[in-house]
């Protein structure tokens, strides 16, 4: 597709990311894929099982997404992850609240879309506060305080930040052969630890659940950094990456594009507005999960509880937006695309939010316990 212009290719990116989306909205829904309840059910009950379907698609993402990599497919240092500014405080602090929210809003991103398409109408508030919060976070008023005060805590890292380039640094080894070797023993060794647990290799959900949202990874890195990809815009005569919102290879993440979602529903009649990467695979997991819960006639509406239960999902739905931006993505986001490109930051991202999702299950089960 190379002879096309990037208003061409546009379609085909966000056509690319819906269907992969799709197929994640649908696997989720039906796997009961959630990195909240992930981390609820390690903390509160010691079942690892969902963690390691979580585990298992962050090394079938690592895999898969570096070996397009070193096939000279794309090229992951062009994503957001890997770059060489590594705001360590923006990551705690952005990762820890987001955790928080995901468990006080009954679910991360990704789980809010499913939860949408499954008949959740708690879940479709979260999503606007999400999308709102979120903005104000990349472009507004909480945008100030992110940049002027979070992003100031970094430390420029000459060659990047991703292992194999610190370690090539730190070593003086060819950083292809780190690649290769990081890459299989970390995702190698994700996908080890997932299928050391019998109860998870008996289980098929677990497994299809893990594969799939790893493969659906790996599938966006190839949309966004192949298929959109354009080595001269004929207008600025310069390197693209066709219907990105961070005008970068993207892959899937659930915050900033639902900002960039209400955005678009918003300004619907401008006609410099498109359909990019992120508002197409937001919609591509609400479709997705609608059509399996219409499939298994598992659909069903569902309100909040009482104004205790409202409050504690706008609380968290506003916590995801802040933190979602301020740590760069979400738990897949950071806690599974970034990961895959071996981003130190997403690797602290993800470390901040099971933290953030754990300290918040405790307080919940302490005050469960008092008012008991």
């Amino acid at each position: 597709m190379s002879e096309l212009n990037p208003a061409q290719l546009a379609p085909y990116v966000a056509w690319g990311a819906f269907a992969l989306a799709f197929v994640f909205g649908a696997v989720g829904n039906k796997t009961n894929f959630c990195t909240m309840g992930a981390v609820s059910d390690w903390v509160n009950m010691g079942d690892t099982g969902r963690m390691r379907m979580w585990l298992l698609a962050i090394g079938v993402a690592i895999v898969g997404a570096n070996a397009l990599h070193l096939a000279g497919v794309v090229d992951l240092s062009k994503s957001i992850y890997p770059g060489p500014n590594f705001t360590w405080l923006s990551y705690i602090v952005g990762g820890f609240l987001f955790g928080v929210g995901m468990t006080l809003g009954s679910g991360c991103g990704s789980k809010t879309l499913i939860r949408i398409g499954g008949g959740n109408l708690k879940s479709l508030v979260v999503f606007i506060v999400i999308g709102i919060v979120a903005y104000m976070t990349l472009r507004g008023i909480l945008g100030a305080f992110r940049v002027g005060v979070l992003e100031q805590a970094s430390v420029a890292l000459a060659g990047g930040q991703d292992l194999p380039s610190l370690l090539s640094t730190a070593l003086g080894l060819p950083k292809k052969i780190l690649l290769w070797v990081l890459s299989l023993a970390i995702g190698g060794g994700l996908i080890a630890f997932a299928y050391a647990s019998r109860d998870f290799r008996s289980s098929f959900d677990y497994t299809l659940g893990g594969v799939v949202t790893g493969l659906v990874v790996v599938g966006g890195w190839y949309v966004s950094g192949k298929i959109g990809y354009v080595a001269e815009d004929p207008q600025t005569l310069q390197e693209a990456f066709v219907a990105t919102n961070t005008g970068r290879m993207e892959a899937f993440s659930f915050v900033a594009p639902l900002a960039f979602s209400l955005e678009y529903l918003m300004l619907w009649t401008d006609k410099t507005k498109i359909i990019t990467y992120g508002i197409a695979s937001a919609a591509g997991v609400i479709a997705g999960s609608l059509a399996w819960a219409l499939a298994s006639r598992s659909f069903r509406w569902e309100g909040f509880r009482d104004a205790e239960d409202t409050g504690m999902h706008l609380v968290g739905g506003a916590l995801m937006g802040f933190g979602g931006v301020t740590a760069l993505g979400c738990t897949i986001g950071q806690g599974i695309s970034g990961f895959s490109t071996l981003a130190l930051g997403s690797i602290l991202t993800f470390a901040a939010i099971v933290a953030g999702a754990a300290a918040t299950m405790k307080w919940q089960y302490w005050r469960m316990t008092r008012e008991g």
